[in-house]
């Protein structure tokens, strides 16, 4: 039973890593907030669709960017206002989605996050109206692991890491299952040890899905590592408030003058 358990975890790994490319519909043409322009990336010759946030006040300086990648259930429509405190001082806002979930195509897998994050990530910072040189990198649980790629492949001046996890082979070891049956191991940990930039890291100690001394490990592993702790939440509600740590973040970003 255990080797069938274990073959059953093997074989399906992607499928239970990324349930909302099967179980999450998308609506059609989306819904897209104001001053967002939808773009494609062509992942293995499969459109994977971004959003980006213009900011909402007008300057000619080039803008601040965060790049945010949502968690495994989630599409990049729920996050459609969540950041808006960001683009009120200037800064613009790139959602990227993940191959197979609502619109765009493919397969998700740690190989095709890392085309697709890079992809994106290059067709911005070559924007005439984005500040290639100040990208910030926000991942929320599953979108940690993109996160992390991403800040291992191109430059950032920080990485926000949301109730997420050390390394999806942690994650399988807590099940019974040898890591090294994954076949994406999205190794967040082994990236912030060698992160020189700040790493902050938001998690909740009633976080019942992602353990919270997951979250503790990442934060004391990073050279420059921040730990934001909220008590009473679950997996799901972190943060609480999505307009609250963005003044928070942002303050946080004035104090280390990554944001003037």
């Amino acid at each position: 039973m255990y080797l069938l358990y274990m073959l059953c975890l093997y074989a399906f790994q992607h499928e239970m890593m990324f349930p909302g490319a099967r179980t999450l519909p998308a609506i059609e043409p989306p819904d897209l907030p104001a001053g967002a322009e939808q773009f494609w990336i062509a992942v293995n010759d499969a459109p994977v669709e971004g959003w980006f946030l213009r900011p909402f006040v007008e300057h000619t300086e080039q803008a601040p960017l965060v790049v945010f990648a949502h968690g495994n259930a989630e599409l990049i429509d729920e996050f459609a206002d969540r950041f808006d405190n960001f683009r009120r001082i200037g800064m613009a806002v790139a959602l990227i989605g993940y191959p197979g979930y609502g619109r765009s195509k493919g397969n998700p897998s740690e190989r095709t996050l890392t085309e697709t994050f890079t992809k994106a990530y290059d067709l911005l910072a070559a924007r005439e109206d984005v500040n290639a040189e100040n990208i910030i990198l926000i991942g929320r649980s599953m979108g940690g692991g993109p996160a992390c790629l991403l800040a291992d492949r191109r430059p950032s001046r920080a990485l926000v890491l949301i109730s997420t996890y050390q390394s999806i082979r942690a994650m399988a070891r807590s099940y019974g299952v040898p890591g090294f049956l994954v076949s994406s191991p999205l190794d967040n940990i082994s990236v912030v040890r060698n992160y020189q930039n700040p790493v902050l890291v938001l998690h909740g100690p009633n976080d019942r899905v992602i353990s919270y001394k997951q979250g503790v490990a990442l934060s004391e592993a990073a050279p420059n590592g921040t730990l934001w702790t909220y008590e009473g939440v679950s997996h799901v509600d972190c943060p609480p408030d999505w307009d609250d740590f963005c003044l928070r973040a942002i303050a946080y970003f004035e104090e280390l003058e990554i944001l003037t």
